[in-house]
């Protein structure tokens, strides 16, 4: 690739809205050059990780790879590094992980092959290819050069911008390559079964902010009560992208199925709502998944979320946990409900000191909505 055909590939990954988390061992050093020296950068770049020596490679995969320079070890990468963009991306952007393997050329000479593999994850589609190199016929600093080039066509791949040919391979090169993918209902699945963390339906219409808003609940149905304590939270926390959250996965019940979990992402189309679907049903989780949110929820979450029986009955257990979801910048709003027949706001309940200011109360004459879905399906009989 001449350098006007790379910046002006760098440049039109730059400007689609894919935003890239990209984990590279053994190679493709210079791609972080390429896409990191041309103006927007910040547009695609999330984060790039380089766990070059083999430890670093086991603590980042959680696991010892049955071969670290190989097709699986590169798509492990690439799932774990789309899950991170998922995570650090602004709300509603399409993400990319990327993984990339390699054993080039070295100081002493190598008995194997000279390849490397690649692997591009996004929602819809996973990408993978390997490249065996021609041994002799490239210095490491070349070899590198040619990786770099070629995973640089594929990020511009999976961003759908136009990439030129590669002329760096020769013909003695070996270059395999192909693409599966995934329909709805199997990203769905994918989430349910742990592989990804969350799926995002950006249905509201505005630029999101960093920040998230996030209302959590099994909207079984969605109801107007759900859209106003959404409205009044939002007022109240000044700025951040309104986003409602149902987990797909619940503590003391079985997983909701793909067309359950259609079924609900259909109410929010309706009214024009962003929703998340995730995979965990607990609070320190989900601030985990989402560092830095304001979550809203009643009075009757709030006493559960500060109720040691739910944290095997230990007080120091509860708060090390919500502790650590202080650390992660999360806050709660909470909003009055009836607890035990009684209306309660925050004011009413005992919060510990240690995570007072973790708790923002939303005053009742802001919002008071006596109505839940379970009453709803009682009177409809569903």
């Amino acid at each position: 690739m001449t350098e006007a055909c790379i910046r002006t590939a760098v440049e039109a990954i730059h400007s689609s809205p894919y935003q890239t988390v990209l984990y590279l061992a053994g190679g493709a050093s210079q791609i972080l050059g390429l896409l990191l020296s041309v103006p927007g950068a910040s547009n695609t770049v999330l984060e790039a990780v380089v766990p070059y020596s083999r430890m670093s490679l086991i603590q980042l995969l959680a696991k010892i790879p049955l071969h670290f320079c190989s097709q699986q070890t590169a798509d492990d990468m690439a799932l774990l590094a789309y899950n991170r963009a998922l995570k650090l991306s602004s709300p509603g952007s399409p993400v990319i992980g990327v993984g990339f393997t390699g054993s080039l050329a070295s100081g002493r000479p190598k008995h194997g092959e000279h390849r490397f593999y690649m692997s591009t994850r996004t929602a819809d589609r996973l990408w993978i290819s390997k490249v065996t190199l021609t041994k002799g016929l490239r210095t490491r600093e070349e070899e590198d050069r040619v990786s770099s080039h070629l995973l640089l066509k594929a990020i511009a791949n999976a961003c759908k911008v136009p990439s030129n040919d590669i002329p760096e391979l020769s013909e003695s090169d070996v270059s395999d390559e192909c693409v599966k993918q995934f329909n709805e209902d199997q990203e769905l699945e994918q989430l349910i079964n742990g592989q990804i963390c969350f799926k995002i339906y950006p249905f509201r219409s505005e630029i999101p902010a960093e920040r998230k808003i996030i209302l959590p609940g099994s909207f079984n149905p969605l109801h107007d009560g759900h859209i106003k304590l959404m409205e009044v939270a939002t007022r109240i926390c000044g700025d951040g992208y309104p986003c409602f959250e149902l987990s797909a996965v619940n503590a003391d019940k079985p997983p909701l199925s793909v067309s359950q979990i259609k079924d609900r992402v259909n109410q929010f189309e309706k009214v024009g709502q962003t929703v998340i679907i995730s995979n965990q049903p607990y609070f320190y989780k989900k601030a985990e998944l989402f560092p830095g949110s304001a979550f809203v929820i009643g009075a009757d979450t709030a006493v559960r979320l500060i109720n040691p029986k739910y944290y095997d009955g230990d007080y120091n257990k509860m708060l090390k946990i919500l502790g650590g979801c202080k650390e992660t910048g999360c806050t709660f709003l909470v909003a009055g409900r009836n607890v035990d027949g009684a209306f309660k706001v925050l004011d009413d309940l005992n919060v510990p000191e240690e995570i007072k200011d973790m708790f923002i109360s939303i005053p009742a004459e802001q919002f008071r909505m006596d109505i839940s879905s379970t009453e709803i399906r009682k009177k409809s009989g569903t």
